[in-house]
């Protein structure tokens, strides 16, 4: 991987192209508007802005391709190959997608590189090679007859995916969609769209027909309305918040009843119990946790529930934590926390946490000659409950401690919100962790770690953090359709 130099080097003879990919060629549509780098708050590029008509266009394409073309119709094992293809042009680009995704939405080079290009590697392999292993099942019936219950590709899918994890996001929606056999129209955040937009000519360069991987830019209450009350898409896959996740289920039930399947926000908690196996080791994976992606993740650990009796000596670590981070410039190598995605969003954070709780650290912007919307990693204690940074998710760098005096407690306090996508625990005993991650609403309870697993697990949320699964073969339910056949022999 380069180094600072070579990174800032190769942004300045980057040039991404900001028009649609439809039909396999590019479209330059009407309107543009233009991506701001978080880094500097510089113009990065002007990208196409998809209104009804460029929705239309890539709709149509999809349809075409899935209601004439070849690729609902390939042998399983040849949509197979074509994925293991992506995956080879992605990995063989995966200095430029990372540094696309650095600028754009100011990731720190480091984890674009090694974290979300290896997610979104893995993935298209993954699903590349699952395609061929799906079995449909024939129950046993009486003598006289024979039944078959085969698992179809459903049609056309729309997949709206937010800035945070611009590929890995998209990849665990894409790459199931395309090996189930389905076709595909994918909207980007407009805060992220350059990568995706690039991942859809590197698909049409691996040699997926014309119509079947299709990439419109634009925002969310134009484009992204659009594509959720179009009648010809039959399946609406969605990860973002759950306010927009409830505009979609409208969408649905004004238009065509689309199945739509929502991954949105969470107020993940972390518990810290006294026998933690390794208190060190804890905290500092809390941190990390709630400060990786600059706290820009659904399954952030942003409330740190700890029993009172260790609460000040783990407050204390993950303090110190915060403030040994390298806050700076996404292209340096050596940066732990970068910006946050906009001008905007910062301002935001700010304002939900002034005045929240007792500031620990953190709490101001930072870095702010560069340009760039950058915060300082930040740390509330002795938050109540039922306050507003204890249950709202602010989608920042920002931690709220909590303690408790027991376990039924901390579960309380745990399940003490509108979300359930994620939850950590940290014990020593096997019961405890039994009965509490049972006890815990969350798609997801990590057992003395934070984040881990691999695409042969699930992912999503319980409660208003939304509803169907990423990740692992069960992901194809959201793309097929079971049918039954009845044949009297």
């Amino acid at each position: 991987m380069p180094g600072y130099e070579g990174w800032l080097s190769l942004a300045q003879q980057l040039r991404p192209a900001g028009h649609h990919h439809i039909n396999g060629v590019d479209e330059p549509g009407q309107a543009s508007f233009t991506v701001v780098s978080p880094r500097d708050g510089k113009v990065l590029a002007t990208v196409a802005d998809a209104g009804k008509k460029e929705v239309d266009l890539a709709v149509a394409a999809a349809r075409r391709a899935f209601d004439h073309g070849p690729w609902p119709r390939l042998a399983p094992v040849e949509r197979g190959r074509l994925l293991l293809r992506l995956a080879d042009l992605i990995e063989e680009h995966r200095a430029e997608l990372a540094l696309t995704i650095s600028l754009e939405m100011g990731k720190p080079i480091t984890d674009a590189h090694d974290i979300e290009l290896r997610a979104a590697i893995n993935t298209f392999r993954w699903y590349g090679q699952l395609a061929d292993k799906l079995v449909d099942e024939s129950p046993r019936t009486a003598l006289d007859s024979l039944a078959l219950v085969t698992r179809e590709p459903v049609g056309v899918v729309g997949a709206v995916v937010p800035w945070n994890f611009p590929l890995t996001l998209a990849s665990w929606k894409v790459a199931p969609a395309l090996a189930a056999g389905c076709t595909v129209v994918l909207k980007p955040s407009e805060f992220s769209p350059l990568s995706a937009l690039r991942l859809g000519r590197l698909a049409t360069e691996a040699g997926l027909p014309p119509g079947v991987f299709n990439v419109v830019a634009g925002d969310g209450p134009t484009a992204g309305r659009a594509l959720g009350l179009h009648p010809d898409v039959d399946v609406l896959a969605f990860t973002g918040s759950t306010a927009v996740g409830r505009h979609f289920l409208h969408y649905a039930a004004d238009s065509n009843l689309k199945r739509v399947w929502l991954e949105l926000g969470g107020k993940s908690p972390n518990i810290i119990l006294p026998d933690a196996p390794d208190l060190d080791r804890a905290a500092a994976t809390a941190a990390w946790g709630i400060f990786f992606n600059q706290g820009e993740m659904c399954t952030a650990p942003s409330r740190l529930l700890v029993h009172t009796s260790i609460a000040s000596q783990v407050t204390d670590a993950v303090i110190a934590a915060a403030q040994a981070l390298r806050v700076g410039d996404p292209l340096d190598p050596s940066t732990q926390m970068g910006p946050l995605v906009s001008e905007h969003h910062l301002g935001r954070v700010l304002a939900r946490i002034a005045g929240a709780a007792r500031l620990r650290t953190g709490g101001e912007r930072t870095l702010a000659s560069s340009g760039g919307s950058f915060l300082a990693p930040t740390v509330f204690d002795q938050v109540s409950p039922d306050s507003a940074i204890a249950r709202d998710e602010i989608f920042g760098p920002v931690l709220s401690v909590l303690t408790f005096d027991t376990v039924d407690e901390a579960i309380a306090l745990a399940n003490a919100t509108e979300y359930g996508l994620a939850a950590g625990l940290w014990t020593a005993d096997l019961s405890t962790a039994h009965q509490v991650s049972r006890a815990l609403r969350a798609g997801t309870v990590w057992v003395n770690c934070y984040e881990e697993g691999d695409l042969t697990v699930p992912f999503g949320g319980m409660k208003q953090s939304g509803n169907g699964r990423d990740k692992s073969a069960h992901s194809l339910d959201k793309y097929t359709e079971l049918k039954t056949t009845w044949i009297q022999l």
